[in-house]
């Protein structure tokens, strides 16, 4: 189903150059295309290199395939299934999320209205194709540290880029809606401002977040956090990538509201989330991911005095 979904992605005539990556969707995270440059897929394992008959390779060779402008163009507007007009608002965000969740990100030129912000973009030339994860139990080390007799303790997860954030808060949202041996399911209300955590394509979820889930797709987090709690009385919200100024604030007017929260920030210590004053909010429960040997993993759980309860 998932090499469906990826192969799906480019035109017929393209297509059969990634049969072989799409052989390997378990493992494998971006697909990115520049124009007149080679293509590069990363898997678990590194960085690879296509070539023209769709073969990966470790090193660039003259066998390796350099996509050309005009190729870009048309995986382009099969994505936009041939109507580029439509997606006008995702382009201007600078993604496109298609069926399974999966998005691709596009970079070209910038094109700014009268008030100064990015209107559209033209002369698109790179593309980020960014494969969405399902791990089902992700958050299984997670969840006995971050209850307390059936409560859950606000959490935020922090980690680098590319350390398995969003697929361990996808996990973590659908335990706590479907309910796991710490707690009974809860309903949660996801705001997911960059359609990476449920992937949501046409209102429908692509992951599976809960049966008492109800997500609010590419809505900006403070609006977002707060149209939730007015219009759909969630007991948890959960965010991606919060940080703000304006972010810190919108959490603690859900706190108020009664609500838990859960979410995620980048970071590598401590002190990256006091630097952001984010140890300054109602979190209790400070989780850091990393990777060790190629692999996400937990590293630590901090409480919110700064003790280790897990290591």
């Amino acid at each position: 189903m998932k090499a469906r979904q990826i192969l799906n992605i480019f035109p017929n005539h393209i297509r059969e150059k990634f049969f072989q990556v799409a052989r390997k969707v378990d493992e494998l995270r971006e697909i990115r295309l520049s124009a007149e440059r080679p293509v590069r897929v990363y898997l678990e394992a590194g960085e690879f290199f296509l070539s023209e008959r769709g073969k990966l390779q470790r090193e660039v060779s003259g066998e390796t395939w350099c996509i050309t402008s005009g190729e870009v163009e048309l995986i382009l507007n099969h994505v936009c299934s041939y109507s580029r007009y439509a997606y006008e608002e995702d382009i201007r965000q600078g993604f496109i999320t298609v069926p399974g969740g999966h998005r691709i990100g596009v970079a070209g030129q910038v094109i700014l209205g009268e008030d100064g912000r990015i209107k559209n973009m033209k002369y698109i030339r790179h593309l980020n194709i960014r494969i969405s994860h399902e791990i089902m139990g992700a958050a299984d080390c997670l969840m006995p540290y971050v209850h307390d007799r059936g409560e859950l303790y606000n959490t935020l997860l922090i980690a680098p880029p590319g350390c398995g954030k969003t697929t361990m808060l996808r996990d973590f949202v659908r335990q706590i809606s479907e309910g796991s041996p710490y707690a009974k399911g809860r309903q949660v209300g996801v705001v997911d401002e960059r359609s990476e955590i449920a992937g949501s394509y046409l209102g429908l979820p692509g992951n599976r977040m809960g049966i008492r889930t109800d997500v609010l797709d590419a809505c900006p987090k403070v609006q977002g956090m707060m149209l939730l709690v007015r219009s759909m009385s969630p007991e948890v919200i959960a965010v991606d990538e919060i940080g703000s100024r304006e972010d810190l604030q919108a959490i603690h007017l859900v706190q108020q509201s009664g609500c838990k929260v859960i979410a995620t920030m980048h970071g590598k210590s401590m002190e990256d989330v006091l630097g952001k004053k984010v140890g300054e909010t109602i979190f209790e429960r400070f989780v850091f991911l990393g990777k060790e040997d190629g692999k996400c993993t937990l590293l630590s759980i901090l409480n919110r005095e700064g003790e280790e309860i897990y290591v």
